[in-house]
């Protein structure tokens, strides 16, 4: 059995890789928090009495859970407030979004022109990720992004091994398709 601290270490050590996820999923800064702080409840509450080692593969799973959840309720949400957003006048300004680059770790010292180059490109791969059909991203994140193997993702997705490996191939196609629009080479 694991102890407390154990947990709380696992959960501090994935915690910016999945806000990074949700926020890209739901292109929200504060929604992604809530998300990666429900997965992180969850997993501490019905699962901490599993074996450490299963750990990453539970929380990726109920991480996507929770985004695909969260994105079923608001595709309901939206239909009834389209619906009764037709009978009021009311004018919704939409507000700045953070910039997610700003949350992540400084690594080396890279000069001011390398640190504008990677963050453009990280912002475009981010724009570009945030286009693709939801299970491509889900499968293109798990994989490339967590570093996690074909039979892991295929775990986390609930879908085959072969699934996987099409939706990924699919997500890189399409992503660097999109990118060579955009005149980026990677």
């Amino acid at each position: 059995m694991a102890a407390p601290s154990d947990l709380a270490q696992f959960l501090a050590s994935v915690e910016q890789r999945a806000w990074r996820q949700a926020w890209i999923a739901l292109r929200d800064r504060d929604t992604a928090l809530d998300v990666v702080q429900d997965a992180m409840l969850k997993l501490s509450t019905h699962y901490a009495q599993q074996p450490e080692a299963e750990w990453p593969l539970l929380f990726q799973r109920i991480l996507q859970n929770t985004i695909r959840d969260y994105l079923r309720r608001q595709k309901v949400r939206g239909l009834w407030v389209s619906l009764f957003s037709s009978f009021s006048s009311r004018d919704d300004a939409t507000g700045e979004q953070d910039d997610p680059l700003d949350y992540l770790a400084d690594e080396g010292s890279p000069t001011v022109e390398m640190q504008i180059s990677q963050r453009q490109h990280m912002a475009l791969i981010e724009e570009g990720l945030s286009l693709l059909p939801a299970r491509q991203r889900e499968a293109f994140l798990l994989r490339y992004w967590e570093e996690m193997d074909v039979a892991e993702t295929a775990q986390i997705m609930g879908c085959s091994e072969g699934s996987v490996k099409t939706h990924c191939s699919r997500a890189c196609h399409t992503l660097a398709k999109w990118l060579s629009e955009r005149g980026v080479t990677l």
